[in-house]
Protein backbone atom coordinates (compact mmCIF):
# COMPACT_ATOMS: atom_id res chain seq x y z
CA UNK A 1 0.00 0.00 0.00
CA UNK A 2 1.68 3.35 -0.62
CA UNK A 3 1.75 5.78 2.48
CA UNK A 4 -0.85 8.21 3.05
CA UNK A 5 -0.39 11.91 3.35
CA UNK A 6 -3.37 14.08 4.49
CA UNK A 7 -3.05 17.48 3.06
CA UNK A 8 -4.15 19.18 5.77
CA UNK A 9 -2.87 20.97 9.08
CA UNK A 10 -6.48 20.59 10.52
CA UNK A 11 -7.00 18.85 13.81
CA UNK A 12 -10.62 18.12 13.02
CA UNK A 13 -9.50 16.07 9.62
CA UNK A 14 -6.53 14.53 11.38
CA UNK A 15 -9.35 12.60 14.07
CA UNK A 16 -11.59 11.74 11.33
CA UNK A 17 -9.00 10.00 9.16
CA UNK A 18 -7.47 7.82 12.32
CA UNK A 19 -10.99 6.58 12.36
CA UNK A 20 -10.01 4.06 9.42
CA UNK A 21 -7.22 2.92 11.60
CA UNK A 22 -4.89 3.59 8.48
CA UNK A 23 -1.26 4.65 9.25
CA UNK A 24 -0.88 8.36 7.53
CA UNK A 25 1.24 11.83 7.73
CA UNK A 26 -0.07 15.45 8.01
CA UNK A 27 1.21 17.85 5.60
CA UNK A 28 -0.16 21.26 5.46
CA UNK A 29 -0.52 22.73 1.61
CA UNK A 30 0.89 26.13 0.81
CA UNK A 31 -1.88 27.25 -1.56
CA UNK A 32 -4.30 30.22 -2.37
CA UNK A 33 -8.23 29.84 -1.28
CA UNK A 34 -9.06 32.42 -2.77
CA UNK A 35 -12.51 32.10 -4.96
CA UNK A 36 -12.09 32.20 -8.56
CA UNK A 37 -14.63 34.84 -10.31
CA UNK A 38 -17.59 33.06 -11.31
CA UNK A 39 -16.81 29.88 -9.60
CA UNK A 40 -19.62 28.28 -7.21
CA UNK A 41 -19.27 26.44 -4.12
CA UNK A 42 -19.07 23.25 -5.48
CA UNK A 43 -16.44 24.44 -8.34
CA UNK A 44 -14.03 25.74 -5.59
CA UNK A 45 -13.98 23.15 -2.79
CA UNK A 46 -13.34 20.82 -5.91
CA UNK A 47 -10.82 22.78 -7.13
CA UNK A 48 -8.59 23.69 -3.62
CA UNK A 49 -9.26 20.06 -2.63
CA UNK A 50 -7.19 19.09 -5.52
CA UNK A 51 -5.02 22.04 -5.56
CA UNK A 52 -3.74 20.71 -1.88
CA UNK A 53 -3.33 17.51 -3.03
CA UNK A 54 -1.43 18.53 -6.25
CA UNK A 55 0.42 20.85 -4.30
CA UNK A 56 1.99 18.05 -2.34
CA UNK A 57 2.43 15.83 -5.09
CA UNK A 58 6.77 16.57 -5.70
CA UNK A 59 7.63 16.21 -2.10
CA UNK A 60 5.66 13.07 -1.70
CA UNK A 61 5.87 11.08 -5.04
CA UNK A 62 4.97 7.37 -4.23
CA UNK A 63 2.08 8.48 -2.60
CA UNK A 64 -1.83 8.50 -2.17
CA UNK A 65 -2.33 12.05 -1.15
CA UNK A 66 -5.66 13.41 0.41
CA UNK A 67 -6.81 16.91 -0.07
CA UNK A 68 -9.75 18.26 1.44
CA UNK A 69 -11.74 21.63 1.23
CA UNK A 70 -15.32 22.78 2.84
CA UNK A 71 -17.54 25.63 2.29
CA UNK A 72 -20.89 26.52 3.52
CA UNK A 73 -23.62 27.83 1.22
CA UNK A 74 -26.01 30.27 3.11
CA UNK A 75 -28.85 31.87 0.56
CA UNK A 76 -26.23 31.12 -2.44
CA UNK A 77 -23.21 32.68 -0.60
CA UNK A 78 -20.53 31.00 0.27
CA UNK A 79 -19.38 31.70 4.13
CA UNK A 80 -15.67 31.30 4.93
CA UNK A 81 -14.23 30.60 8.31
CA UNK A 82 -14.85 33.72 10.64
CA UNK A 83 -11.67 34.09 12.26
CA UNK A 84 -13.27 36.33 14.95
CA UNK A 85 -16.62 36.73 17.98
CA UNK A 86 -18.20 39.57 15.24
CA UNK A 87 -18.31 37.70 11.72
CA UNK A 88 -18.94 34.42 13.97
CA UNK A 89 -22.07 36.30 15.64
CA UNK A 90 -23.54 37.53 11.80
CA UNK A 91 -23.06 33.85 10.36
CA UNK A 92 -24.65 32.27 13.15
CA UNK A 93 -27.35 34.94 12.90
CA UNK A 94 -28.10 34.89 9.29
CA UNK A 95 -28.72 30.91 9.45
CA UNK A 96 -31.30 31.27 12.64
CA UNK A 97 -34.32 29.51 11.23
CA UNK A 98 -32.69 28.60 8.20
CA UNK A 99 -31.14 25.45 6.39
CA UNK A 100 -27.38 25.69 5.30
CA UNK A 101 -25.61 23.69 3.01
CA UNK A 102 -21.87 22.30 3.76
CA UNK A 103 -20.24 21.11 0.64
CA UNK A 104 -16.87 19.52 1.18
CA UNK A 105 -14.77 18.93 -1.91
CA UNK A 106 -12.05 15.41 -1.43
CA UNK A 107 -9.43 14.66 -3.56
CA UNK A 108 -7.35 11.38 -3.88
CA UNK A 109 -4.32 11.59 -5.77
CA UNK A 110 -1.60 8.67 -6.49
CA UNK A 111 1.34 11.12 -6.77
CA UNK A 112 2.94 8.11 -8.54
CA UNK A 113 0.14 7.76 -11.39
CA UNK A 114 -1.23 11.51 -11.21
CA UNK A 115 -4.67 10.14 -11.42
CA UNK A 116 -7.07 12.36 -8.76
CA UNK A 117 -10.26 10.82 -7.61
CA UNK A 118 -12.32 14.15 -6.89
CA UNK A 119 -15.91 14.75 -5.18
CA UNK A 120 -18.03 16.67 -3.67
CA UNK A 121 -20.15 15.87 -0.90
CA UNK A 122 -23.07 18.19 0.44
CA UNK A 123 -24.61 18.01 3.84
CA UNK A 124 -27.35 20.11 4.85
CA UNK A 125 -27.96 21.38 8.25
CA UNK A 126 -31.42 23.17 9.54
CA UNK A 127 -30.92 25.73 12.12
CA UNK A 128 -33.40 26.11 15.13
CA UNK A 129 -34.40 29.65 15.69
CA UNK A 130 -31.04 31.34 17.50
CA UNK A 131 -31.69 34.60 19.68
CA UNK A 132 -28.51 36.68 20.58
CA UNK A 133 -28.08 35.32 24.01
CA UNK A 134 -28.13 31.63 22.85
CA UNK A 135 -25.77 32.62 19.90
CA UNK A 136 -23.23 34.37 22.56
CA UNK A 137 -23.22 31.54 25.07
CA UNK A 138 -22.28 29.19 22.25
CA UNK A 139 -19.82 31.23 20.88
CA UNK A 140 -17.85 32.20 24.01
CA UNK A 141 -18.52 28.41 25.06
CA UNK A 142 -16.74 26.98 22.28
CA UNK A 143 -15.16 29.56 20.07
CA UNK A 144 -15.63 28.47 16.27
CA UNK A 145 -13.68 30.73 14.62
CA UNK A 146 -11.84 28.43 12.32
CA UNK A 147 -14.80 25.95 11.41
CA UNK A 148 -16.74 27.24 8.35
CA UNK A 149 -20.57 28.14 9.18
CA UNK A 150 -19.26 29.22 12.90
CA UNK A 151 -20.01 26.12 15.05
CA UNK A 152 -18.37 22.56 15.56
CA UNK A 153 -20.50 19.44 14.64
CA UNK A 154 -19.01 17.50 16.69
CA UNK A 155 -19.17 18.86 20.10
CA UNK A 156 -21.80 21.50 21.01
CA UNK A 157 -22.27 23.02 18.15
CA UNK A 158 -25.05 20.52 17.72
CA UNK A 159 -27.32 21.99 20.25
CA UNK A 160 -28.15 24.91 17.32
CA UNK A 161 -29.40 22.04 14.51
CA UNK A 162 -32.80 21.20 14.36
CA UNK A 163 -32.64 18.37 12.01
CA UNK A 164 -29.70 17.45 9.13
CA UNK A 165 -29.54 15.66 5.61
CA UNK A 166 -27.13 13.84 3.88
CA UNK A 167 -25.78 10.71 3.11
CA UNK A 168 -22.36 11.37 5.13
CA UNK A 169 -22.24 13.38 8.42
CA UNK A 170 -18.17 13.23 8.86
CA UNK A 171 -18.19 15.43 5.51
CA UNK A 172 -19.89 18.01 8.22
CA UNK A 173 -16.60 18.06 9.78
CA UNK A 174 -14.61 18.10 6.69
CA UNK A 175 -13.69 14.85 5.79
CA UNK A 176 -16.23 12.78 4.14
CA UNK A 177 -14.76 9.44 5.43
CA UNK A 178 -17.55 7.00 3.22
CA UNK A 179 -16.40 8.85 0.09
CA UNK A 180 -13.01 8.12 0.86
CA UNK A 181 -13.27 4.98 1.99
CA UNK A 182 -15.09 4.37 -1.26
CA UNK A 183 -11.70 6.18 -3.25
CA UNK A 184 -9.39 4.39 -1.00
CA UNK A 185 -10.81 0.89 -1.61
CA UNK A 186 -10.42 1.93 -5.58
CA UNK A 187 -6.40 2.42 -4.84
CA UNK A 188 -6.39 -1.30 -3.34
CA UNK A 189 -6.16 -0.30 0.12
CA UNK A 190 -7.16 -2.64 2.33
CA UNK A 191 -9.31 -1.15 5.06
CA UNK A 192 -9.68 -2.63 8.51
Amino acid sequence: MPPLILASSSPYRRELLQRLRLPFECASPDIDETPLPGENAEQLVRRLAESKARALAQHYPTHLIIGSDQAAVNSSRILGKPHNLERATEQLKDASGKSVSFLTGLCLLNSQSGQAQIDCVRFTVHFRNLDDTRIRRYLEAEQPFDCAGSFKAEGLGVSLFRSTEGEDATSLVGLPLIRLVDMLLAEQVPIP
